[in-house]
């Protein structure tokens, strides 16, 4: 597969390996440091593979693997460690983390030229990699937030003076269904178009939730068909992922992240209720541009849950009953749904909570300056206890407020 016709994210990634496995086999000059800069786990996963495949026999990997992290130890320490030769191995990786460390307030003049002088004459023997994880990289780069790019300069103006700058920028919806239709290529299956499109879409572009669902579809097709008995490839003997496929076997997976975030505000857990939000909004490049989808879902499943507690349904066999054809939940939620419904208290709850999602709706709707606050003051209202006020002229009612 040619980088050249990958995003930028999946292409830096597939140079850099390249060029690491070109040094490990003696066809390429290997640079004392690399920062692997982005938040992109699937690419700082396999390049990490790359690395660990080349230079770090499984037999010697206590001796020449090294993971240190900057909140714990300094710089001085990891200079000592890469200056060290080891006894065991004749090489030496030493991945750093928490870098960004080294960007936080205060001097770092000292840390830096301890740098400099490092790398003026590095241990030939040792490879240092800094991963910037905290550099969220859009696959689009004039989409990068100010602070983030004002802190991947910094990264270019110092460390990049001296070490290879891997800048692994989130996939894209195109990329994501172009390495997923070769991987399954790949693996002896053919991906249908819309099977790719639906598998990339269902998962928000989760190239992480991408490759794992597509791994099973593998195993399930695989299984399915059967391995040819001479052991030549599936592809153009049955070997084939549907849409049917994607829509049986993946489309709960994305799912399932909105039940936790409903498990979480129906628990009153407002830190985790927000990180699950977090999660949601960051798992592609679409981010708060599918606030609305979010929404929807949302308002289905409370909606969902006030039929439960008004039809009293306390097992999932009752709640294919309660529930008409077309407003259902997948078979794994129902007996987490019945759960979340009965933590509250009577149908008022539910329907405050109801009403907060349509006026965030209608927020969304009027263009706001910032779509993900709207969202998190929601799942923090949905969250929260709601507040007994008392009426005027002294209605012994009480009003729940948003």
């Amino acid at each position: 597969m040619s980088g050249a016709r990958w995003g930028a994210g999946l292409s830096a990634a597939m140079r850099f390996v390249a060029e690491i496995e070109a040094a490990a086999a003696g066809n390429g000059a290997l640079k004392p440091g690399y920062v692997l800069a982005g938040d992109e786990l699937f690419l700082l996963d396999r390049c990490r593979a790359a690395i660990l495949k080349a230079f770090v026999p499984v037999e010697l990997r206590d001796f020449c693997l090294s993971d240190l992290d900057l909140a714990d130890a300094s710089i001085y320490e990891v200079l000592d460690r890469a200056q060290t030769p080891s006894l065991m191995a004749p090489f030496q990786v030493i991945f750093v983390r928490n870098v960004r460390q080294m960007y936080t307030r205060g001097a770092k003049k000292d840390e830096f030229a301890a740098l400099e002088r490092y790398f003026r004459s590095p241990n030939p023997q040792a490879l240092l990699i800094f991963v910037a994880d905290f550099l969220r990289i859009p696959s689009d780069s004039r989409r990068m937030e100010m602070d983030d790019k004002n802190r991947f300069e910094r990264i270019t103006e110092t460390l990049g003076e001296h070490c290879g700058v891997v800048e692994l920028a989130r996939v894209n919806e195109d990329d994501a269904m172009r390495w997923a239709t070769a991987t399954a290529q790949e693996g002896g299956a053919r991906l249908d178009p819309d099977a790719a499109r639906e598998l990339v879409d269902a998962l928000g572009a989760d190239m992480m939730l991408v490759a794992s669902e597509l791994e099973k579809l593998l195993l399930y097709t695989l299984g399915r068909t059967g391995m040819p008995a001479d052991g030549s490839s599936l592809v153009g003997s049955g070997g084939r992922i549907t849409l049917g496929d994607v829509e049986t076997m993946v489309l709960a997976a994305k799912q399932r992240s909105l039940y936790e975030l409903t498990d979480a505000i129906s628990a009153r857990d407002r830190v985790r209720a927000l990180a699950l939000l977090h999660g949601l909004l960051n798992s592609s490049d679409a981010g708060e541009d599918a606030a609305i989808g979010h929404l929807y879902m949302l308002a289905r499943t409370f909606r969902q849950m006030l039929v439960i507690l008004e039809k009293n349904v306390r097992d999932s066999r009752a709640i294919w009953q309660a529930l008409w054809q077309g407003f259902r939940m997948p078979p794994f939620a129902a007996d987490d749904l019945i759960r979340q419904a009965r933590r509250y208290k009577n149908r008022r709850e539910l329907a405050r909570a109801i009403r907060l999602v349509a006026r965030a709706d209608r927020e969304l709707r009027s263009s706001p300056p910032d779509k993900r606050l709207v969202l998190e003051r929601l799942v923090y209202e949905l969250a929260s206890e709601p507040k007994a006020v008392s009426p005027l002229f002294g209605s012994a009612q009480l009003s729940f407020e948003g």
